[in-house]
């Protein structure tokens, strides 16, 4: 049975202005924004997390009412100065910490990467402006990690995103719509760029069209009958354009949640578009495999990304 945890969310509440002064320790959590993140001012909820693992050596704690949403960093043995942000899923309704965090987080370090998990707040826990939220907390994850680049030692031009289902797609609206002015700055840090170097999509969510979307990610983006103009704002294979990063996409053909073809129509259109990318359909392997349940060919997707992150010059030493 899963168990589950309400706590205070100011306990994990640490200094997240325009640089932080000290360095970078390992698993440190660090705050996004340096007080209420917008739109979240007024909201009276309290953080929960679940822990849905019977395994205490294999934890699979799911986040939900989160208002002050935060960056875990994992730090690599032997960095090479990339830098990864890492966005879990959870269809919008929750953030998957461990699966889809902490397990990629470790198998970026294993190449160098020092890694970035995202907690950002959820649409449809009563933000204002629902839809923003997510990618109001993405872009402020992408300038913080740039802010602090000098400080951590890290690459500010080898930083990439990484999103696996929902945070497939909000890594996908990153990438293609980082420019966007999302929230009013908060600080200097909100000046500088907030577009990836790279995306990395795994069995991502990347349209709202009805035949193509996964259902519960759409509703708890953009409600229940959203505008077609909002439907298309948040298709992202429509706001592909020449800046869109280069990426790594990779689907399992019988994904029964979100259907290969997201990968597909993002892949087509990024090479319409004259964006270097790379897409892998593996013939099994289904849904939210992650690393710890992945099986058949879908175990070979870490070393597919080495390839292609190595081919991208993102793994050489700064």
């Amino acid at each position: 049975m899963a168990r589950t945890i309400v706590f205070t969310a100011a306990l994990a509440w640490l200094a997240g202005s325009a640089a932080l002064a000290a360095p970078l320790t390992d698993q440190q959590v660090i705050a996004l924004w340096p007080g209420a993140a917008p739109g979240s001012e007024q909201l009276a909820i309290t953080e929960v997390v679940t822990e849905r693992s019977k395994d205490a050596a294999q934890p699979d704690r799911a986040y939900t009412q989160i208002t002050r949403p935060t960056l875990t960093a994992y730090l690599p043995a032997q960095p090479n100065g990339a830098a990864a942000l890492v966005v879990p899923g959870g269809a919008y309704a929750r953030v998957v910490a461990d699966k889809e965090g902490a397990d990629i987080a470790r198998m970026l370090n294993a190449r160098g990467v020092t890694a970035f998990v995202l907690k950002y707040r959820l649409p449809g826990e009563g933000h204002a402006r629902r839809e923003d939220v997510p990618l109001q907390d993405a872009q402020r994850a992408m300038r913080l990690i740039r802010a602090n680049a000098a400080e951590w030692k890290l690459d500010s031009a080898r930083v990439l995103a990484m999103g696996m289902s929902a945070g497939g797609h909000l890594v996908a609206t990153l990438g293609t719509q980082a420019a966007k002015r999302s929230y009013a700055p908060a600080d200097s840090t909100d000046q500088l760029d907030a577009r990836p170097d790279r995306l990395v999509l795994l069995y991502p969510v990347i349209s709202m069209d009805e035949k193509l979307t996964h259902a519960q990610s759409r509703e708890m983006l953009l409600g229940k009958a959203p505008e077609a103009a909002r439907l298309a704002e948040f298709s992202n294979e429509l706001q592909v354009s020449k800046a869109t990063p280069p990426s790594f996409v990779l689907h399992a053909a019988d994904d029964p949640a979100v259907p290969p073809e997201n990968s597909i129509v993002f892949y087509r259109a990024l090479l319409a578009a004259g964006v270097p990318a790379e897409l892998h359909v593996l013939r099994s392997g289904g849904h939210g495999f992650g690393i710890r349940q992945a099986t058949g060919s879908a175990t070979q997707w870490p070393q597919l990304l080495g390839i292609w992150l190595g081919a991208e010059n993102q793994l050489a030493p700064k």
